[in-house]
């Protein structure tokens, strides 16, 4: 069934890759980009978020557990010119750590690329803005005053069209830099590491890491670990009991 849902997504012949954003056959869910670090990153996250729950929950047990089989089958299906690329990225980071901090001295956080610290590893994440639908977006209160006017313009209205011209991207600002995508899984590696995990797509892993993830904090405080206030009725819960 898996193999049927990717024969539906884009793959570039020449090299074998999925395009990512195009669709996988599940509705709704489009080919990811990134899954390998993404999915290191999330599992990271989780793993130290569940430091807050103590060792003996069952539930950080079974969590754990999950997680880092997971983890580890991730890290094991490495895609060609990944050593390359990470030896790059590192010297790009360490060239200019400034770039890369969580925000500037200003408070604004405005970079493509920002640094992280998730259970003692240090992670890039890629912040690719969203077009926003003018549509949805809330009115500010300014006025309608119909189509422009045309004719020759006044000073003021020359100049201020000549700043709207001359801005520049945010790449060509000197000093800024440009982050270099990591290397993408093939088509194989990605129905490989879909095999041995075996819960679907890959993009379906993510959405259940997602998951994963935020349930932590639910769990944390609500303190699932603690006794329950009422005491459940003895046998209450032997009909559910599974039997050897």
């Amino acid at each position: 069934m898996r193999a049927t849902f990717r024969l539906l997504a884009a793959v570039r012949p020449a090299a074998r890759y999925l395009e990512p954003g195009n669709p996988t056959g599940l509705t709704g869910l489009t080919t990811h980009a990134s899954p390998r670090s993404t999915l290191l990153y999330l599992y990271t996250s989780t793993l130290d978020k569940l430091k807050a729950v103590p060792d003996h929950s069952v539930y950080r047990q079974s969590v754990e557990a999950v997680t880092k089989h997971r983890m580890a089958l991730v890290e094991g299906v490495v895609p060609p010119g990944y050593e390359e690329w990470a030896e790059r990225a590192q010297k790009l980071v360490s060239e200019h750590p400034d770039q890369f901090a969580v925000s500037r001295k200003d408070g604004v956080s405005g970079e493509k690329a920002i640094k992280l610290e998730r259970g003692g590893q240090a992670f890039v994440v890629h912040q690719i803005p969203q077009k926003q639908d003018m549509r949805y977006e809330e009115w500010d209160g300014e006025q309608d005053e119909g189509p422009e006017l045309e004719g020759s313009r006044t000073a003021e209205e020359r100049e201020d069209l000549r700043h709207i011209f001359e801005r520049r991207d945010i790449a060509d600002v000197e000093g800024e830099v440009e982050w270099e995508p990591e290397p993408q899984f093939t088509a194989d590696q990605v129905s490989e590491l879909e095999t041995k995990i075996g819960a679907g797509l890959i993009e379906e892993v993510i959405q259940v890491a997602e998951g994963e993830l935020k349930l932590v904090d639910t769990m944390v405080e609500s303190k699932v670990w603690e006794p329950l206030e009422e005491q459940p009725a003895e046998g209450q819960w032997v009909y559910f009991e599974r039997k050897a």
